[in-house]
């Protein structure tokens, strides 16, 4: 049924101002391919409409909702539109953001995730570490740079004494700990200092985040949603960035630093080995185990002689939807052999 212009939907609608950044540049970038007619995803296209892929990020925002009927109609129409898609011989392409299903799924949103994975007939990875407990074909496309994306915020120079966090505030990131670890330095580092900038993603966390940080004069913090300007801004006051996560796999917060020149402190895995050797020497800075006070002032220390800016040129978005489009041709001939 394909054509030699494939039609893409994807599961997102039309970026807004609050649209992830990375849905925003990926859709510039597929607009810009004249190699296939490229959709933004409604119930009513999706549902009508001859497409030779329908491409899903995160299949779980088709199907939420505040109210437990709309919830109900959605997943409803998703199992329809997975019917169509097997009746027309579409392919499903899955980028793999997360490694395991939302945890505050209910459990028929769960069910009904879960057949998605195990219906998709071709996965777009990140990087090459992600976890594949499915059979179908994949290829590696790396999450594209923010450089162009924070081009038009005025520059900031680094404050050589502050360390920072920046994005949003959850459980898994490991703010709270972070805190502990910097009121350890008090002795051995007293000015250096730091800034915690984002939103908590739910009362209790803020509440426990500020309790910690009050027990520190030299922590400062800045709760609440960051525009784009204010992000990048925040970035760029700190002279280095520090992600504690708990657990690291696809952090669009590392390369929006490195993006704006600052370099990161990160968990030692395999997939931030890979990133240091890819951006070059001093961009990348890794701690084994819990997050100590001896890794924050050797890494103040370090990014206090950071200059230049990494090297990000494997991750332009013109290549990214070049790779895109690859994909979604290999997704297709899968299709085919499938149905074969």
């Amino acid at each position: 049924m394909a054509t030699t212009r494939p039609r893409v939907m994807q599961s997102f609608r039309r970026p807004r101002p609050t649209t992830n950044p990375y849905i925003v540049q990926l859709d510039r970038a597929l607009d810009a391919c004249h190699e296939i007619e490229h959709l933004q995803f409604s119930w009513r296209r999706a549902l009508t409409t001859r497409l030779d892929v329908l491409h899903l990020h995160w299949p779980e925002t088709l199907i939420g909702g505040s109210a437990a009927w709309k919830r109900l109609v959605r997943r409803m129409l998703l199992r329809a539109l997975l019917v169509k898609c097997r009746l027309s011989g579409t392919a499903i392409v899955r980028t793999a953001h997360n490694v395991e299903i939302p945890g505050d799924a209910s459990s028929a949103e769960r069910r009904l995730l879960r057949r998605i994975e195990e219906r998709a007939d071709f996965r777009i990875l990140l990087n090459p570490d992600t976890v594949r407990p499915w059979h179908s074909a994949s290829a590696v496309i790396p999450h594209g740079h923010y450089a162009d994306w924070f081009a038009a915020v005025p520059r900031v120079d680094p404050d050589p004494d502050e360390l920072g966090f920046v994005g949003l505030v959850r459980r898994y990131k490991g703010v709270e700990q972070l805190i502990d670890a910097f009121g350890q330095t008090a002795e051995t580092a007293p000015l250096l200092r730091l800034r915690i900038s984002g939103n908590p993603t739910s009362e209790s966390l803020g509440a426990e985040v500020r309790a910690r940080a009050a027990q520190d004069p030299r922590v400062t913090l800045d709760l609440r949603y960051l525009s784009e300007p204010d992000f990048a801004t925040a970035v760029m006051h700190s002279s280095g960035i520090v992600l504690p996560y708990r657990f690291m796999h696809n952090s669009g917060s590392v390369l929006a630093a490195l993006s704006l020149n600052r370099p990161v402190l990160v968990p030692r895995n395999n997939v931030n080995e890979a990133l240091a050797h890819e951006v070059g020497p001093g961009w990348v800075h890794m701690f084994d185990g819990e997050l100590g006070a001896a890794d924050l002032v050797a890494f103040s220390r370090a990014a206090a002689g950071v200059h230049g800016a990494p090297d990000l040129s494997a991750r332009g978005w013109e290549r990214t939807g070049a790779e895109h489009v690859a994909a979604y041709r290999a997704a297709i001939a899968e299709r085919r052999s499938s149905a074969g």
